[in-house]
């Protein structure tokens, strides 16, 4: 992971920004407190662990790209901005009261540890909020239609629910909801989809630039292929068929919660 984002974070900062709908629905899920303490893990360069932190709680931010963890210190010199990985958390047992994950998980490489380490350090009681994209999401995004071997090798590093929650099984980590979220032309942060209604958003260089698929699992012909037939069906209007076929009740990405069991309910 430490590659990959020092690869991709010389532009990712000029396409991304913290989303207000997610940053609301990450400090409702992980029940946002002023006196408590949070960790963020695959925080990038911190967009959504400085926003929480405007709204209370001491916030740690763990990333493994040094170039990221940089960007993310210029934002916000009060937030405790931490070189590390998911599998092996640098904190003692129990220290915080809730830890999240955005749009990173499928880049953890032994998820079973991950969610061990997360529940070493998890308060009693405390969430685990993950914002992600399943697989069976994916499926249905339109990009298909364009890019389909990136889609494939995209999918294929997704976990889905059930892997999720097959590796909590030894943890005291329980599944406790998932909240679909559904991208609009208001999405402010330019995350993989978030062209859903505005596909002209891909034939940017730029904005593709600050999606990791674009960079690292697409090769040049079907990048100019893909890019060529999608920009022939804007014109024809093709690509609104495409838009209104691609709606799934599932959500097109999701919030997936998961609860620390209480000590008397171990």
């Amino acid at each position: 992971m430490t590659e990959i984002y020092d690869r991709i974070g010389d532009t990712y900062d000029t396409t991304r920004a913290p989303d207000p709908k997610v940053v609301e629905s990450l400090g409702n899920q992980i029940d946002l407190r002023p006196s408590g303490q949070y960790l963020d893990i695959g925080c990038g360069t911190g967009n959504y662990t400085t926003e929480l932190n405007k709204v209370g709680g001491t916030w740690t931010g763990l990333e493994p790209s040094a170039q990221m963890l940089d960007l993310a210190n210029e934002k916000d010199g009060s937030i405790n901005w931490i070189k590390g990985s998911a599998e092996d958390l640098p904190f003692e047992n129990d220290i915080f009261d809730g830890v999240m994950c955005t749009l990173a998980v499928h880049h953890f490489t032994d998820l079973g540890t991950a969610f061990r380490e997360v529940d070493r350090v998890l308060r009693p009681g405390g969430k685990f909020v993950i914002f992600t994209v399943t697989p069976e999401q994916e499926s249905s995004f339109w990009l298909n239609n364009y890019f389909p071997e990136m889609m494939a090798r995209d999918a294929k590093q997704l976990p889905s629910i059930g892997q999720t929650e097959a590796h909590v099984q030894t943890t005291q980590l329980r599944l406790a909801e998932i909240e679909p979220f559904f991208i609009t032309n208001e999405t402010v942060d330019f995350f993989f989809y978030s062209g859903k209604h505005r596909p002209a958003m891909y034939l940017s260089e730029k904005i593709r630039n600050g999606m990791s698929p674009f960079r690292l699992l697409i090769s040049d012909e079907e990048l100019t292929k893909g890019l060529a037939m999608l920009e022939n069906d804007i014109a024809n209007g093709t690509i609104n068929r495409l838009i209104d076929e691609s709606h799934n009740d599932l959500g097109d990405h999701c919030f997936v919660v998961f609860e620390k069991a209480h000590t008397a309910d171990v």
